[in-house]
């Protein structure tokens, strides 16, 4: 009976997987993070919505072909995240919070390849400020 319901849990948690995106890790000012990477059209624009926990040291990154002002928003988004968009050097240009299920759009101000979401206040408990580099971008999957 054990062994069944030991096999039962472990199939709801298989199957409750919020992500089947790839997984990678990079280097936030010699913080290590893993990411799941969002690099299609779908996994970008479905992003963290409908997520109710987003692990300490974890985030979603969003891989972009292009350098380009990006806006990102909330809606159906419950986690309170923090967001850094990068260039396509691995510098941050801009750092800001965003509340939970909100339209209003957070803006890059500056052209940015990436986005790197995270619990919100991660990037300020780290230290990290814009004009920091970020690592292992070059190992991400692309576009």
């Amino acid at each position: 009976m054990n062994a069944l319901r030991l096999c039962a849990t472990l199939m709801v948690v298989a199957c409750s997987s919020s992500s089947r995106l790839p997984v990678a890790t990079i280097d936030v000012k010699g913080h290590s993070l893993t990411v799941e990477v969002a690099a299609s059209q779908e996994t970008r624009a479905q992003g963290l919505m409908h997520r109710d926990s987003l692990g300490a040291e974890r985030g979603m990154i969003f891989v972009y072909d292009d350098d380009a002002p990006r806006r990102f928003w909330m809606k159906d988004t419950r986690i309170p995240l923090s967001i850094a968009f990068i260039d396509k050097e691995g510098t941050i240009v801009r750092i800001a919070d965003m509340a939970p299920l909100t339209t209003d759009g957070t803006p890059s101000l500056y052209p940015a390849r990436y986005a790197l979401e995270v619990n919100k206040g991660w990037f300020a408990a780290k230290g990290v400020t814009t004009g920091d580099r970020i690592g292992g971008l070059d190992t991400l999957p692309q576009p």
